[in-house]
């Protein structure tokens, strides 16, 4: 244990927690402005499995009487940048230039979730310290939806900076650069 209340797991240990892990998940994002469905949340479970094996995976949990408070997933991001999932929305915002120099070799911040129960409690800016600790040359990013308006205004008060999207660019994703990012 790193702090009063988070852990880090590398690699495939997290898995011992997956079912945890995997309620924490159900718990946040089943709810607006996420709303995601059943096999969605049972997918998360599946990408965990595959995730653990990426280059640089870490998870951070934190954790109380009530069991998992909160977790981040995170990893870091291969050279040949992907195009799945929200990655092609990104690579159209900031351009293949910027993507390579902002972006790949940096921690990618994957998950965030904190519990409602949680939260206005200083868990989601732990887990961010947590997480972000050790990132290469303090090079962290993430990215949200631009409907999470909660999240979006809570990562700006942490002091995380958007990337600025490219002229006619702008899709439903916001990408943060971490604080101490030397690009933001």
């Amino acid at each position: 244990m790193r702090s009063r209340d988070t852990v880090i797991c590398y690699g495939r240990a997290v898995l011992d927690l997956a079912d945890e892990l995997l309620d924490a998940y159900a718990d946040v994002f089943s709810a607006p402005p996420w709303n995601e469905d059943e096999e969605t949340i049972r997918q998360f479970a599946v990408r965990l499995q595959s995730d653990t094996r990426r280059a640089g995976f870490r998870t951070v949990f934190a954790q109380s009487e009530a069991g998992i408070d909160g977790f981040a997933t995170a990893w870091i991001t291969p050279p040949a940048f992907p195009a799945d999932r929200g990655y092609g929305q990104v690579a159209a915002q900031l351009g293949p230039d910027r993507v390579r120099d902002l972006l790949t070799g940096a921690l990618e911040i994957d998950e965030l979730a904190v519990r409602p129960y949680a939260r206005g409690r200083g868990t989601g800016r732990a887990l961010l310290a947590e997480i972000t600790e050790d990132a290469p040359d303090r090079r962290a990013w993430l990215l949200t939806s631009r409907l999470a308006t909660d999240t979006v205004a809570t990562y700006r008060r942490l002091g995380w900076h958007e990337a600025e999207a490219r002229p006619g660019t702008a899709t439903g994703v916001i990408v943060f650069l971490s604080p101490e990012h030397p690009g933001r």
